[in-house]
């Protein structure tokens, strides 16, 4: 393992492009590989022998691609499969993502705080740990905000549409006087703005993603894979889905032209 080879990432979409942009903040001479599993999303709606499935075939095909350590940019993955895929895949460092709870917690006043998460995600053994531990008099809301992942996906990050959606989540959240929401999937940051204009300035918004950058320099330099180059390092992406419908959506998020290579693991000869 070299310290220049790249960083593995994958989301079941678009959304864990978030993740890798606190990544790239963060460490800018870092290569990465992203992908995007389009095909599939959202993952927060799949059957969990799916989700562990698509995990193992994606990881194996960022491994054979030369990553030294993968980040599941994806907190249903992350709480349906990471421990699969560690089993599965091992030898290589996996950072997986989690709600922000426990800095939810340490925020509020009002002891109300509010998880906005997949169904996946507000079912599965993990949130309901973190709330156990790090809740104590604190309650939590937490919201399975089903077609959330689509808007995001479809490229749709505003508007009217957005705030139909949002309404049957985020009003009982208000009128449980929640001071803090916690946005438990990496698309939903791209829906920030929304949110916070729909919950008002009174209420924090907060997602893991810089907490997860820092986690992945950290293993990295417990491991000694830290890159050691001064030059900017690259990112692309690879999708499972059309990659001219998820073209204009990574160029919407990112800010910039893309390059995307279309690529199913299952679909591998080589």
């Amino acid at each position: 393992m070299s310290n220049n080879q790249p960083i593995g990432m994958f989301d079941s979409g678009v959304g864990g492009l978030s993740v890798l942009a606190e990544l790239h903040a963060l460490r800018p001479t870092e290569t990465i590989l992203y992908y995007a599993d389009n095909a599939y999303c959202p993952y927060g709606l799949r059957p969990p022998e799916e989700i562990r499935e698509r995990s193992v075939a994606i990881a194996r095909l960022l491994v054979e691609q030369g990553a030294k350590a993968i980040v599941v940019a994806c907190n249903t993955a992350s709480a349906m499969a990471i421990d699969h895929v560690r089993q599965q895949v091992p030898g290589v460092p996996f950072i997986g993502l989690e709600p922000a709870v426990k800095p939810g917690v340490a925020m509020t006043k009002s002891k109300n705080i509010g998880v906005l998460a997949t169904p996946r995600t507000v079912s599965g053994e993990r949130l309901r740990w973190l709330i156990e531990t790090h809740g104590g008099d604190v309650k939590v809301h937490s919201v399975a905000a089903a077609g959330l992942v689509e808007l995001v996906e479809a490229g749709i990050l505003s508007g009217p549409r957005v705030d139909a959606a949002l309404r049957p989540f985020l009003d009982p959240m208000i009128g449980a006087g929640v001071d803090v929401v916690v946005l438990g999937c990496t698309h939903y940051p791209y829906l920030r703005s929304a949110i916070q204009a729909y919950v008002g300035p009174e209420v924090a918004v907060i997602d893991s993603g810089t907490a997860i950058a820092r986690r992945t320099q950290s293993v990295l330099d417990v491991a000694g894979l830290l890159s050691a180059s001064f030059e900017p390092g690259t990112w692309s992406i690879q999708t499972s889905g059309d990659v001219a419908e998820v073209g204009p959506v990574a160029e919407l998020l990112t800010g910039g032209p893309v390059a995307i290579l279309h690529r199913d693991p299952k679909a591998r000869t080589d």
